[in-house]
């Protein structure tokens, strides 16, 4: 019979004594079982003791907390917490440095308890540990172990941080910009910093006094205190005011900060733990938030300055120095430009910018991209004003839109996540890594948009498919905008429906019991089918051309199956021929018998040779031999990846060995995606006759080719 829900056995240590075993009645008052406990060593004075844990964090046990008791849990018979407080406040005060010493050892690990700092807090030990701090006295270990109980005191949030004094902000703020300090005090004075800014706005203004970003940058390329100083820089941008706010983004701006980051930091020669993570993400959303003002800023239609930003995107686009001294022409002229620069206002774009976001900021993008980027942004403006109309990618549209796009996806405005540790390393590769990221992203816009010859019903469509190869590519952590754009031109527009059709494939849908049987069942049908074409490919043969020293003038020779999957037939021909090649043509032939092997790539004899150095990494990925008795070999190189896989997987599948290649796993899902899909439709749409006849069941047939590479 299992015991009841409110009893727990556990055991309980003492030093110098057996433990003892017993079950603790949890409706019983926490002071009767101590009581108990105690009588069971002959321990008097019971009010004087407490039960801790004895692994972990062994924090004291009270009557909130005993319900977290498990059986066969380890406890510990202790001194009470204001008893430990007291001896410990007094023992700190002492005389002796040993006993000091080990009593702010003893302090530290206990402050983390809340029970315990409840009491100490009560006997003004935090005063305490600021005038030992305050007094200057302290070094070594023992001012790291009173730094680090003053912080975990604090930490419980039960006294205000607008209790410290001036004294001793100047004192922690000293130990941060002395130069040969130790760094356990120099991670927590980083840390009671950090704390101070966050949690008290006046003690913000006397902390930002006594430290810079400047003198913080210097503590980033050591290693072990790296992470405490991003964090405090981080708290003091978060808390500057508003009027300090653009002085600290001109510092975080400096490329000395930015490349100590990247270099140290992010390429350093250590792994990024989660906490550098989050202050990393927690650096990249505050510099991003710098941009928020520009985004909620509409632009003024009637503000000269303004529109001759616009004016200036003409005249790059178009070089329109010379423009008609006819105000009528100059009008009509700047309506055409502006239709052609995409605008959806043609006689006054700036009312394009006076929705927010992304306002002002999509502007800045366009402006930035033309002055930057000239030769990408005129290529861009031109290409579509000589499209056919319904074909154009209306640029300004696009950029505004993209804008706020961007904006979106990387949080503009919104305030750092706890937890979150979502940074972009390319972000801190550029001193203009936002600019930079539209340019490349309003230049992949523009390549979808062709590549779904998308026309103006069609622009929602785009911005979708766009969003989504963003998300795609920042999900792949890319290290530099250089890479950004390699993993886009990857995730083209086909890609992207090649993706959104695997995973509607992979969805629980396909992933329930019945379908997956059902793909289990088809899989050798198809498997067959595979196999069948391509013996069939290799009975129909192909032209291989022929590697020699002496390459003056190209020779080819043709191989193939027979039809009975008995001999290769294989020989040279003068030129590359334009149909099948009928066997007597063909001298050379090896049973199929005598075959032992076929191999690839760097394991063909004919790569290994010296000639072979200089063939380029295409070749090699084109090769393959056939080893047959005696230590003879017939070697290949495929004229492309198709004609590759179609001949190693036949030869594969002539030998009765599996399958590998790309192209065999790219077919097999594609056919056993129609086949469930023929199958599921049909079950869909069956009738039942009344007397069904008995009809055999006939083989799948598919009649299939390939496009491949």
């Amino acid at each position: 019979m299992p015991p009841p829900s409110d009893i727990v056995k556990v055991a309980i240590e003492w030093p110098g004594a057996n433990a003892q075993l017993i079950e603790i009645d949890q409706k019983k008052p926490l002071s009767s079982i101590i009581r108990e406990v105690c009588d069971g060593w002959s321990l008097s004075g019971s009010e004087q003791f407490a039960l801790r844990y004895a692994d972990g964090p062994q924090l004291y046990i009270t009557e909130q907390t005993r319900g977290e008791i498990k059986n066969g849990t380890i406890l510990r018979l202790a001194i009470s917490p204001g008893r430990a407080a007291r001896q410990l406040l007094e023992r700190i005060q002492s005389h002796g440095i040993d006993a000091r010493l080990e009593a702010l050892k003893e302090l530290a690990k206990l402050s983390a308890d809340p029970t315990f700092a409840g009491e100490f807090i009560n006997m003004e030990g935090i005063g305490t540990l600021g005038r030992l701090v305050e007094s200057g006295t302290h070094f070594g270990e023992m001012l790291a172990f009173t730094l680090t109980a003053f912080l975990e005191l604090m930490d419980h949030g039960i006294v205000s941080w607008d209790l410290i004094s001036l004294s001793f902000i100047k004192q922690i703020a000293g130990y941060v910009n002395q130069p040969m300090v130790d760094v356990s005090i120099l991670q927590r004075s980083l840390a009671i910093l950090e704390s101070m800014v966050l949690n008290s706005h006046s003690l913000y203004h006397r902390v930002a006094q006594e430290i810079t970003v400047g003198q913080l940058i210097g503590h980033l390329s050591n290693q072990e205190i790296q992470t405490y100083a991003i964090a405090l820089i981080n708290a003091l941008f978060l808390k500057a005011p508003e009027d300090r706010r653009q002085e600290m983004a001109g510092t975080l701006a400096q490329k000395h900060l930015r490349s100590i980051i990247l270099n140290h930091v992010i390429r350093g020669n250590r792994p990024i733990k989660a906490e550098m993570a989050h202050q990393l993400y927690v650096l990249q959303v505050l510099t991003f938030n710098l941009l928020e003002e520009r985004m909620m800023t509409k632009m003024d239609p009637s503000d000269q300055a303004q529109r001759d930003v616009i004016f200036e995107l003409r005249r790059i686009a178009f070089d329109g120095d010379n423009d008609p001294s006819n105000a009528e022409k100059r009008k009509a002229m700047y309506t055409k430009d502006y239709k052609m620069l995409g605008f959806t206002n043609h006689v006054n774009p700036a009312v394009d910018f006076t929705q927010t976001p992304p306002g002002m900021l999509a502007l800045d993008n366009m402006l930035y991209l033309a002055k930057l980027h000239q030769d990408t942004y005129v290529r861009i403006v031109l290409e579509n004003s000589s499209r056919e109309d319904k074909h154009e990618c209306p640029f300004g549209r696009c950029a505004i839109e993209l804008t706020r796009m961007l904006c979106e996806i990387l949080q503009v405005g919104e305030l750092p996540n706890e937890g979150c540790n979502d940074y972009h390393p390319m972000f801190f590769t550029h001193d203009r890594a936002w600019e930079e990221f539209f340019c490349v992203c309003i230049q992949l816009l523009n390549k979808t948009w062709k590549e779904m010859r998308a026309t103006a019903e069609d622009f929602n469509k785009v911005m979708q498919v766009v969003r989504e190869q963003i998300t795609r590519a920042l999900a792949m952590k890319p290290s530099s905008l250089d890479q950004l754009k390699s993993k886009l031109r990857s995730l083209s527009y086909s890609e992207i429906l090649r993706l959104r059709q695997s995973e509607r494939m992979s969805q629980d849908d396909f992933q329930s019991p019945p379908i997956i049987e059902l793909r289990e069942r088809i899989q050798p049908e198809i498997l067959e089918l595979i196999k069948q074409q391509r013996l069939n490919r290799l009975c129909e043969g192909s032209c291989f051309r022929k590697l020699g020293n002496r390459r003056r003038q190209e020779k080819f020779w043709f191989c193939r199956l027979s039809l009975n999957h008995k001999v290769l037939h294989y020989g040279d021909l003068d030129e590359s021929p334009q149909g099948e090649v009928p066997f007597e043509m063909l001298t050379d032939k090896i049973p199929v018998s005598d075959i032992k092997s076929v191999v690839t790539g760097k394991d063909c004899p004919h790569m290994k040779e010296k000639s072979a150095l200089k063939q380029n990494k295409e070749v090699l990925e084109l090769a393959f031999s056939i080893l047959y008795d005696p230590d003879e070999a017939l070697n290949f190189v495929a004229p492309n990846k198709y004609e590759y896989c179609i001949w190693t997987d036949g030869l594969c599948a002539l030998l009765g060995r599996e399958m590998g290649s790309d192209l065999t796993r790219s077919d097999l899902d594609t056919l056993i995606s129609m086949e469930m899909k023929l199958r599921l439709l049909d079950l869909e749409n069956i009738t039942i006759p009344e007397a069904p006849p008995p009809v055999p069941k006939e083989p799948s047939t598919y009649n299939f080719t390939y496009n491949y590479g």
